[in-house]
């Protein structure tokens, strides 16, 4: 068999169980219920003046092509300055900026561990993080069960007692979680984790490292995340906050020590051998944290609760046959993403977009087998009107499935 058959083989096995992945173009005109542009600010014309500004009086020196890498040409006053309005926003020592949230969680996880470390994971944690801890250093990785401080507390006590290094304080302890959970929407627990940690690892060798790439500029005060909520950000070691969801940007930054900031330039191979963002994608994200910071998006984030509300009263308005068992709606007070659990996500994921409604089907890997559903996701820019149809399209779906005897 060549190569080429082999790779035609395990896509064909992947078409087999409907989880073969393709890319689409997004209609034109459509509604939608599926990006991660929380706040619209991708279509906000006060974000697209403001952006307009800072590339209209863009410094002489400024490269709008990248360089090279920081280490090499790709460094700027205007990125240092940035790093530092990002951190001092955040209530952070410093920051440093990658090219993604992929490459900061691969910087961060293959890095900062040291040899022989123990790193415990939540077990939804995101596909980054795991590829970060596939090429670390770390001794020992082990998984507890998704937010659960019970479950953390039962790993965490059986890893202390099998070594003594952990007991006494000498061994690293790495916490991983996301403050807002991509698929399920749900926030972590980070209070009583550290609660946890506190009274296992009274050595303070404990270390949280905490992706708060869902909550950015939708959590929190002006939209500073979860920690930032809670008022943890000091037993933090290190915070990743990514621009290309709610912030209409690219990019993500490492909050932490500055320590930590050096060791990251001197080792996180994501970083050194990659190039530098250029001076557009640096004003891009300049911009959304100067709305951050002066309040501007407050309003929005306001509205996007007022749109959470709603469709949470309309989704729990929806009588389903309580025959049906495998038709359900995963949702939290105050999350934008809601999970519409069903066997049957594709065809009601083509349903909605038939009828010009963007919501996507979300299968296994992606998520657990058995877990496959329709992940809906609200915008600022959404209206109650169009929720209220995406709703009578779901429920005029699930009526013509029970008219056909479908299983679900």
């Amino acid at each position: 068999m060549t190569l080429v058959d082999s790779l035609k083989t395990a896509l064909a096995r992947r078409e087999a169980k409907e989880a073969r992945r393709s890319l689409t173009l997004v209609p034109q005109g459509g509604r939608d219920f599926s990006s991660n542009d929380f706040l619209s600010l991708s279509t906000s014309p006060a974000y697209r003046d403001r952006y307009l500004g800072h590339l209209n009086n863009a410094p002489e020196n400024a490269h709008f092509a990248s360089g090279g890498s920081r280490l090499l040409d790709g460094n700027s006053a205007y990125a240092e300055e940035l790093e530092r309005f990002v951190a001092a926003f955040h209530e952070a020592p410093t920051a440093l900026l990658f090219n993604s949230g992929y490459d900061a969680n691969v910087g961060v996880l293959s890095s900062i561990p040291q040899p022989g470390d123990l790193i415990l994971y939540d077990e939804l944690i995101h596909a980054s993080i795991h590829e970060g801890m596939r090429l670390s250093r770390a001794g020992k990785r082990k998984m507890f069960a998704h937010s659960s401080p019970m479950a953390l507390r039962e790993v965490l006590k059986a890893e202390i007692e099998a070594d003594r290094d952990v007991q006494n304080g000498t061994r690293n302890v790495f916490i991983l979680v996301e403050s807002i959970y991509s698929m399920d929407g749900d926030m972590a627990p980070i209070k009583e984790f550290i609660e946890v940690v506190d009274d296992l690892l009274p050595g303070g060798n404990g270390y949280f490292i905490v992706d708060e790439a869902h909550a950015t500029g939708v959590f929190g005060p002006r939209g500073a995340g979860v920690v930032q909520q809670l008022g943890v950000q000091n037993r933090m070691f290190i915070r990743v906050h990514t621009f290309g969801k709610a912030l209409a940007s690219h990019g993500a930054m490492v909050l932490c020590g500055p320590e930590t900031r050096d060791y990251l330039i001197n080792y996180a191979r994501s970083l050194i051998y990659t190039t530098a963002l250029g001076f557009p994608f640096l004003a891009s994200i300049r911009t959304a944290y100067e709305l951050l910071s002066s309040g501007e998006t407050e309003q929005l984030q306001e509205r996007l609760q007022q749109l959470i509300r709603h469709l949470h009263r309309r989704l729990g308005g929806l009588k389903v046959d309580p025959s049906v068992t495998l038709f359900e709606v995963d949702h939290f007070p105050t999350s934008p993403i809601f999970s519409i659990r069903t066997s049957q996500p594709r065809l009601l994921a083509s349903h909605c977009r038939t009828h010009g409604y963007i919501a996507r089907a979300i299968m296994s890997p992606t998520v657990p087998e058995g877990k496959e559903r329709v992940r809906v996701c609200l915008h600022a820019g959404n209206t109650e009107e169009e929720i209220d149809g995406l709703v009578e399209l779901i429920r005029g779906w699930l009526d013509s499935c029970f008219r056909l005897g479908a299983k679900l």
